[in-house]
């Protein structure tokens, strides 16, 4: 899955400002992010225009993988099965409104899969179930669908404009 998402810069862009696993303590400042927030905003592509959804999410102990479920009749679904390329976008702006500098965001980057049946499928509506029970109907219908991204990379955002990136 190398090099699916190979970020496209324009030419004023510094590579070099991009540090990539230079904290050692990166990976648990990411998990430390996505545990503390419920929702993040999934960024789909079709018909050469980009796309962002409001998604609940829960993610594997390794951080490699991320589930989210979907109803069958949305734009989402639609574009999703058109172009897995995906991005999730979670960060912590609500709480730390007073301090920008506080903010951390991280995009995950990856590819999504649509998970039909079987025990991927269930372990990915327990994770779902765990995380956000207050869903657990929305996660029972049949009109909907769940979905794992795989993850290639995070690029973490944190005192406002430290770029790290983290490959899992």
């Amino acid at each position: 899955m190398n090099n699916i998402d190979e970020p496209i810069f324009e030419a004023e862009f510094n590579p070099d400002k991009i540090r990539s696993d230079a904290n050692p303590d990166l990976a648990a400042q990411i998990r430390q992010l996505i545990s503390g927030q419920s929702f993040g905003i999934l960024c789909t592509q079709g018909q050469r225009q980009p796309y962002g959804s409001l998604i609940a999410y829960a993610f594997t102990e390794d951080l490699k993988h991320f589930f989210f479920k979907t109803q069958i009749a949305t734009r989402k679904f639609k574009l999703l099965s058109e172009c897995q390329r995906v991005a999730l976008v979670v960060d912590s702006r609500c709480q730390h409104r007073e301090d920008l500098t506080s903010v951390a965001a991280a995009t995950i980057t990856g590819k999504a899969i649509h998970i039909e049946t079987g025990e991927e499928y269930q372990k990915g509506v327990n994770l779902l179930r765990n995380r956000h029970p207050y869903i657990a109907h929305f996660l029972e219908a049949e009109s909907t669908a769940l979905f794992r991204i795989d993850v290639v990379r995070y690029f973490h955002v944190g005192r406002f404009q430290e770029v790290s990136q983290w490959i899992p």
